[in-house]
């Protein structure tokens, strides 16, 4: 660290989906400071889920002060990493919210989305945004506001946009209504081959183009903190933005093709550099923008999601009480050798990527006399990694790109017997790294390389470090072989709901 550097941070605000954190990142990546605030989730019908944009605000500016206290730094830049495709609206005039905002995990313009695929919109959808029609994307969310008339499109002060839109107009006293182009490629509006807003798509979902904000890229300055708007003074640089699946492939330093990520949270979400050409539609897949840097230059991802991982830790916890806490679960795993030929397929909610599977539910398969409670933890071990394989498989396939290592992060990252079976799933070496905080060091990164902080993505590739890396075993055979029951016991558990509602109600004979 240079003595040009050394009281220098980038501040990162990483607005999620319960709380805003907030932290002070260095030249050398490490973290010097942070802060969290939650804020409250409204459930004001089943299937509705909506935040307060004013206390999301309120829980960034809490943070803030208290991140800054006491502090003698300067700061080079502000970067922002965001829950993905949720909408908020508000007066350009006012300055105030028009609707409670919608959450991503929101789900009441699914009938919307069964409409327009029944139309035949799909084929559209997809090639446009690489999306699919599905109610956790930005698009229906807006058009159920125009449409119930909770907004009005001609009003000519309308501002609606995503939380990152939200706070840097917050930041900026009004001055600055921007997106970046991750964030606007998971709204259904957004062409990510054009890199622009569509107008036949905003046209199909009754979206005003003039309402929504300017896309720049996700590193480089497109706004200056205002005074008296927060704890900030004025005249700091936002010059980094990015959704937070995104900000954590760029934390995780994933800039080479063929490069990829997984987090383990609630769920996971698996993401492939697979570079700057925008990737061909893909059963099964989304295809997004990663990031787009100051110089135009814009990466491309794959993206898988995963709808159970953790939660299946959850359900083996408080629905099934075989555990007392999440942290014994593997402990009491490698108890066992193996799973003892049990498998879990966690598809509590459906199947996500790549099966896409909406009426899967979820099955437990291959249980004898001698399954116990171990056998059980080590099926739901071995179920992330399966799914994550499953996911890898499908990408470096649609991609023809052999992925080389994946890199590693969220809560069940911590478990050193999944990732060890992980890297013997896959083939490759599964990393770990030390610091794990990477949607914040992707705002970071993104930031800081947007004033000249890092020179380029190289030195800033420099500042990632390895905590563990774990490397198959030499003899891969088992492994195969539980991977083909995996997938066995996965088509058990698939279109279930289906056949479960096509089965008659019980034999009428006399």
């Amino acid at each position: 660290m240079t003595s040009e550097t050394r009281n220098v941070a980038v501040l990162a605000i990483d607005a999620g989906t319960t709380g805003v954190r907030s932290f002070l990142v260095d030249h050398a990546g490490a973290t010097l400071g942070s802060a969290y605030r939650e804020f409250p989730q409204y459930f004001p019908q089943p299937g509705w889920v909506e935040h307060d944009a004013e206390a999301i605000w309120a829980a960034v500016s809490a943070t803030l002060a208290e991140v800054l206290a006491g502090r003698e730094l300067s700061l080079a830049a502000i970067g922002i990493t965001n829950q993905r495709e949720t909408v908020v609206a508000w007066s350009r005039v006012t300055g105030r919210p028009l609707a409670p905002a919608i959450v991503w995990q929101d789900r009441r313009t699914a009938p919307y989305c069964d409409a327009l695929m029944a139309a035949g919109h799909l084929p559209l959808v997809r090639e446009r945004t690489g999306l699919v029609l599905d109610p956790y994307f930005s698009g229906t969310k807006l058009h159920w506001w125009f449409s119930t008339g909770v907004l009005d499109r001609d009003d000519p002060d309308l501002a609606v946009g995503t939380i990152d839109s939200w706070l840097i107009w917050k930041l900026t006293g009004g001055r600055t209504f921007v997106t970046d182009t991750s964030n606007a490629s998971r709204t259904l509006l957004f062409d990510i081959n054009r890199l622009a807003w569509s107008p036949e798509l905003a046209e199909l979902l009754g979206v005003p183009i003039g309402a929504l904000p300017t896309v720049v890229p996700s590193s480089g300055v497109c706004g200056h903190t205002e005074a008296g708007q927060s704890p900030l003074p004025a005249g700091i640089p936002i010059a980094g933005i990015a959704g937070d699946q995104q900000a954590a492939l760029f934390g995780q330093a994933c800039f080479e093709v063929g490069m990829a990520k997984n987090t383990y949270g609630t769920g996971s979400f698996v993401l492939m550099n697979v570079g700057t050409t925008a990737p061909a539609v893909v059963d099964g897949l989304l295809g997004t923008v990663g990031w787009t840097l100051a110089d135009g230059t814009t990466t491309y991802a794959y993206e898988g999601a995963i709808f159970v991982t953790g939660a299946a830790v959850q359900w083996l916890r408080d629905g099934l009480g075989i555990i007392e806490r999440a942290a014994d679960l593997e402990p009491l795993a490698r108890t066992v050798p193996d799973s003892g030929g049990v498998y879990l397929v966690p598809a509590f909610a459906g199947l996500g990527s790549p099966w896409w599977d909406p009426y899967a539910r979820g099955t437990i398969v291959g249980l004898t006399r001698g399954s116990g409670r171990a056998e059980l933890a080590r099926a739901a071990i071995d179920a992330m990694a399966f799914q994550t394989r499953d996911v890898v498989e499908a990408m470096s396939s649609s991609a023809g790109l052999a992925l080389r290592e994946l890199r590693v992060d969220g809560g069940a990252a911590v478990m050193d017997l999944m990732l060890q079976f992980q890297a013997d799933q896959l083939g490759v070496a599964v990393t770990r790294p030390v610091r794990t905080e990477t949607t914040v060091l992707g705002a970071a990164g993104l930031a800081g390389l947007g004033v000249g902080l890092w020179s380029s993505t190289t030195e800033l590739a420099a500042t990632w470090e390895a905590e563990r890396t774990f490397l198959p075993g030499p003899d891969r055979t088992a492994g195969e072989g539980a991977f083909r029951s995996w997938r066995r016991a996965l088509e058990r558990s698939r279109r279930w709901a289906v056949e479960e509602m096509d089965e008659p109600d019980g034999p009428t004979g006399g």
